[in-house]
């Protein structure tokens, strides 16, 4: 008997900022047809990603798909980078270089803080933080309307020495 397919819970709308972030910085690497990587803002993880060729089925190792059950900003960012919703050049380059670690960190998770924080980060740079806000949340509709399910569950990176991210 095949188990019916477990739907992934919507993310929390930074993560959606921190998948724009990573298509941004050139952090997400299409190995095939099926298989991807993405690396960690601070470099300190690489995270494998899996989708199917209509991008329904996606197994991410990213902490927040293995112990929170909801799509990972890793797996957001690879079903952009292969096509299946396609964010505007100008909100991709306006988060690229943003240390979401340091943030989360900073903030303890508080996402409203750390989002608040971005925003304050993109006016300052010259970027509209209502035309980014607008587009992660275009990103969550893609998401919400796709439905997508979850694949084989792979266990998160352990994080890399120092020595091994220089």
């Amino acid at each position: 008997m095949v188990m019916p397919a477990t739907q992934w819970k919507l993310p929390p709308l930074v993560k959606v900022y921190e998948a724009l972030g990573a298509i941004g910085d050139g952090r997400v690497r299409l190995e095939d047809s099926r298989r991807a990587t993405v690396v960690s803002s601070d470099g300190s993880k690489t995270y494998e990603v899996e989708t199917s060729a209509d991008g329904r089925e996606v197994a991410s190792n990213d902490n927040g798909s293995y112990w929170q059950g909801y799509l990972g900003y890793p797996a957001i960012a690879v079903l952009l980078a292969r096509g299946f919703y396609r964010p505007p050049a100008n909100v991709t380059d306006a988060l690229a270089g943003v240390a979401w670690k340091e943030l989360n960190r900073k903030f303890k998770n508080d996402w409203a803080r750390t989002i608040a924080e971005v925003g304050k980060e993109l006016e300052q740079a010259g970027h509209d933080p209502d035309a980014v806000r607008s587009e992660a949340e275009a990103v969550l509709s893609f998401l919400r309307a796709l439905r997508p399910v979850r694949g084989k569950r792979i266990r998160p990176p352990a994080e890399k020495s120092a020595t091994e991210t220089r």
